[in-house]
């Protein structure tokens, strides 16, 4: 069977290194960028088209796969005279790959679905380097069929390939993901820099906490930049302060509180308002050491 022609909105670096790897299958691509045309250019480079508009896009694409930093970016992409629901064929899929809200993901699908137009949210778990080896995490909701159809592309990307639930179960679970994530890397951020104040070596201290139960992917990346000063995850303070927000949205539109993310939600935001948006989460060791420092 022919491949499906794509449309890919959003080359940062995981959107980048997910049309390479799907060039490399031999897709034919359609690419619409931003600012930043590093991995635009990389795509184009290797026989991409870059489309003028989303709607451009839209129109010469079977499947458009969005990977974008917020539900504002992708709603810019979605709506307007030259957004993607202007240029979709009736059966036209759209797949978000982001980390969106899930009230706009239905929102956005209600939409598409007046239209014809299918819609699903994916998002993803690992990093780039994962996605240009197609070795992602996905967690894909939408209709049994939509996910059918999708599946051969998301196992071309993935090595873990979901289907969670009906749309917006992706987005909610992946908030739910990052929200344990964040919580998770701010407390061993925070453990790291009072060892500091206590006289106590990184070392030692995990050494001891990762013996037990505690220890987890997490603690080895937040390990590895307190101890070993590698980043080993590519995750900055201002998404991750992002995700944790909309988390706490989320548990706002259910009318509950959200107890545990509010610690999360405020360092992230404090580092951020301080110059630490684009450092790396694990990176908040030193956000800690230095706000104890002035303690």
């Amino acid at each position: 069977m022919s491949k499906p022609k794509i449309g890919f909105i959003g080359l940062g670096l995981m959107g980048g290194a997910m049309v390479q790897r799907l060039l490399d299958l031999g897709y034919d691509m359609t690419v619409l960028g931003n600012r930043d045309r590093t991995e635009l250019d990389k795509a184009i480079a290797r026989g991409a088209t870059e489309a003028a508009t989303a709607k451009d896009l839209a129109a010469a694409s079977d499947i458009i796969i969005l990977c974008m930093g917020t539900s504002d970016h992708v709603e810019s992409r979605i709506y307007g005279e030259d957004g993607a629901l202007a240029g979709s064929k009736p059966g036209t899929l759209i797949i978000d790959t982001g980390t969106s809200l899930p009230g706009s993901t239905l929102k956005i699908g209600a939409d598409a679905a007046a239209k014809g137009v299918h819609y699903m949210d994916a998002p993803l778990g690992r990093t780039p380097s994962h996605g240009r080896e197609g070795m992602l995490n996905i967690m894909a909701a939408g209709a049994d069929e939509d996910f059918a159809r999708a599946k051969p592309i998301l196992d071309d990307l993935g090595e873990n390939v979901f289907h969670v639930g009906p749309l917006a179960a992706g987005h909610t679970l992946k908030l739910i993901n990052n929200f344990y994530a964040m919580t998770t890397a701010m407390a061993m951020a925070e453990a790291f820099a009072m060892a500091d104040l206590a006289g106590l070596k990184r070392e030692t201290l995990f050494e001891v906490m990762s013996a037990g139960p505690l220890k987890s992917g997490m603690m080895e990346f937040i390990k590895a930049h307190a101890v070993d000063n590698e980043i080993q995850l590519a995750f900055s303070v201002s998404n991750a302060r992002k995700d944790v927000g909309y988390y706490a949205k989320m548990a706002d539109d259910f009318d509950v509180p959200s107890l545990m993310s509010g610690a999360a939600k405020t360092s992230l935001g404090m580092a951020k308002a301080q110059g630490f948006g684009n450092k790396m989460v694990p990176e908040m060791v030193d956000y800690f050491a230095k706000l104890f420092s002035k303690s």
